[in-house]
């Protein structure tokens, strides 16, 4: 079969060429980026292939001097980037550079405001560097062959970046990659060798990988060598940066190695570089992102930090050296002890890689500490984007459990924002004379848990509740049951204990009038059946006539309903229902003669409560025809 029988034209999906337009748009005012984006594919695509070849010499086909080229042809206009790394099949082709971050593209363009500046810090979350190549480029070639296979089975892709691209079987010598930018007319600039040099030094210095450019020549000797082949140089530093000595390195070398190693656009947060020596030697450079990427709660996408053995790449995305919990932290780990073809199996049972893991976690942690009493500001900022991840530490990390409850921010009664701003340190300060829990209400959403009538007798007495009202809080609260000693309690739970904060004279009160109004509590439970465990008078509640409650041990009413929109079964849990015998609507409903009025605002009463704290009704229309038959009647009474 020739190789032309191989050539096909194939249509990009309509989001790409969407996205497409956004990059080139949204990143032209920082142009030069494509550079940085082309040299950091080939340097990964070299590591690549040092990791594979460790238990493949012939990969390296007999050449393993690994490098980067830049060249360009002024006559034809263009600028390559080519590299002798691991190269691409046919299929590889298709799967990464036919479509843009893979399933992430519908879920790029889904957060897209219209905005260029907002936009375009997402471009960096969605790994579409590549892309931009299209800002410079009228036309990009990429020509490739995958290691261990034979020339004919080289590769070109080619695309204007606008509907379609062509997908052709070549013949291709060398293993590899070569990507050639088609300069547009007025991008002309990026022919000229010293620019080059400029941007290379700027963003590529770090890279741990020789970056080559043809040697520049002059006068008589540029006439010497004209019809001699070109002599390259390297034009970058070449040296791992994490193995410098941390004075030599810049702010902003720090930063465009983040770039690199993360594909983010942004500078990060914050970041720790540690040399480890010892019985374990090893060394780790980690950063914390400002912007969460899109895949984050993908439970199928692997995260983790990039692992090297002795500055040899092994492993893009070691998840093993992080807990998952801190699964957005980037960076590398390169150590000097464990073997060089160490594989995901020995990861898992290695003792070293638990030195490691622990030791990143509580570097990590004590970095966000450090931020959260230095910079409050921009602890807000880590925690609006992280916080939900955060939450999970507790139920995976037990050692670490204080020191993760301790970073946690919520909503609280204390304040009358929706911001997670408040600490477990804070409430506890704050906390009333007496008062010795931490007490919390779960719901499914922010206004559902501050306006909860489960908070009024809490709001009477000042008494400040932490408001709950992310899905992973019940997994939280269910892993976290103190803090410092004081107990976390849930306020929708069980026989309200408010211990020394509690009035005898009330609960007292409490007992008489579960006596004197027995009657109403039977017909109550009479009429509501099975809905309910109990009926009982309410501690809790000061303005509103009813509330439902479960038991101590019982799952929450949120966490049930949070379990069946996951598709998962809830136990049926039957609730308490509170009254408060105070309240105008209880008194009319006991003095209530007729018993089909009676059973009428009974439902009412118990499908009113179920609302208020954020359930669905089983039966709506049944709720809303008796609701309209009390109305109707409260009108003909009042007529």
């Amino acid at each position: 079969m020739t190789v032309e029988a191989h050539k096909e034209t194939l249509e990009f999906k309509a989001e790409v060429s969407q996205v497409l337009d956004l990059v080139i748009r949204s990143l032209y005012s920082n142009k030069e980026i494509f550079l940085r984006e082309l040299i950091s594919n080939a340097s990964d695509a070299a590591e690549k292939l040092r990791f594979e070849a460790l238990s493949d010499d012939g990969l390296y086909e007999g050449d393993g001097e690994l490098r980067i080229r830049v060249t360009v042809d002024r006559d034809a206009g263009t600028l390559s980037v080519a590299d002798n790394g691991i190269g691409l099949s046919r299929q590889e082709v298709m799967d990464t550079i036919g479509s843009i971050a893979s399933s992430g593209t519908r879920r790029f363009l889904e957060n897209m405001s219209g905005d260029q500046a907002k936009d375009s810090k997402l471009i960096g979350q969605f790994g579409v560097g590549f892309y931009s190549a299209f800002i410079v480029a009228d036309k990009v070639t990429l020509t490739s062959r995958r290691a261990g296979l034979s020339a004919e089975h080289g590769v070109r892709w080619e695309s204007d970046g606008r509907g379609s691209y062509s997908l052709e079987n070549v013949e291709k010598a060398e293993r590899g990659t070569v990507v050639t930018l088609h300069l547009k007319e007025d991008e002309k600039e990026f022919l000229d060798g010293w620019r080059l040099r400029t941007i290379i030094g700027k963003f590529s210095d770090h890279i741990a990988l020789p970056v080559e450019m043809a040697k520049e020549l002059y006068g008589e000797e540029a006439e010497q060598k004209k019809d001699e082949p070109p002599e390259f140089e390297q034009v970058n530093r070449g040296t791992a940066l994490w193995m410098r000595n941390k004075s030599e390195i810049s702010e902003d070398e720090y930063h465009d190695f983040y770039k690199h190693v993360s594909h983010d656009f942004e500078a990060p947060l914050t970041y720790a570089h540690n040399r480890v020596e010892g019985t374990n030697e090893y060394t780790t450079l980690l950063y914390v992102p400002k912007k969460a990427p899109w895949d984050l709660w993908d439970r199928d996408q692997k995260h983790g930090v990039k692992l090297y053995v002795r500055r040899v790449f092994i492993m893009d995305e070691a998840d093993k050296l992080l807990p998952h919990y801190l699964r957005f932290v980037k960076g590398i780990v390169d150590s000097d002890d464990l073997p060089l073809n160490v594989s995901r199996e020995i990861l898992q049972h290695n003792r070293k890689i638990d030195t490691i893991r622990q030791a990143n976690t509580k570097r990590i942690l004590g970095l966000l500490e450090t931020m959260a009493k230095d910079e409050a500001e921009k602890y807000g900022a880590f925690w609006d984007e992280f916080g939900k991840v955060l939450k999970e530490g507790p139920a995976e990390d037990f050692g670490n459990k204080e020191r993760i409850a301790g970073l946690m921010r919520f909503a609280t009664t204390h304040s009358d924002s929706d911001q997670q701003r408040e600490s477990l340190d804070g409430y506890i300060e704050r906390m009333k004379e007496g008062q010795e829990k931490i007490f919390y209400i779960t719901a499914d959403s922010a206004a559902a848990a501050r306006f909860s009538p489960h908070l009024e007798v809490f709001r009477k007495k000042g008494v400040e509740v932490l408001l709950l009202s992310d899905r992973v809080d019940e997994w939280l609260v269910s892993h976290l049951t103190e803090f410092k000693g004081k107990q976390l309690q849930s306020i929708a739970k069980g026989d309200l204990d408010l211990g020394e904060l509690a009035d005898k004279d009330e609960k007292e009160a409490k007992e008489k009038a579960a006596e004197e109004h027995g009657s109403l509590l039977e017909h109550l439970k009479k009429t509501l059946g099975d809905r309910v465990a109990d009926v009982r008078p309410s501690t809790r509640l000061v303005d509103s006539p009813a509330c439902l409650v479960v038991g101590e041990d019982d799952m929450s009413a949120n966490l049930a309903r949070v379990l069946k929109a996951v598709g998962q079964d809830a136990p049926e849990t039957k609730p308490t229902l509170e009254i408060n015998l105070d309240h105008l609507l209880v008194k009319r409903l006991e003095a209530e003669s007729d018993d089909e009025r009676f059973d009428d605002l009974s439902l009412v009463l118990f499908d009113q409560a179920q609302l208020a704290e954020g359930g669905q009704l089983a039966d709506p229309a049944a709720f809303v025809g008796r609701l309209n038959k009390l109305m109707l009647n409260m009108m003909m009474a009042g007529g």
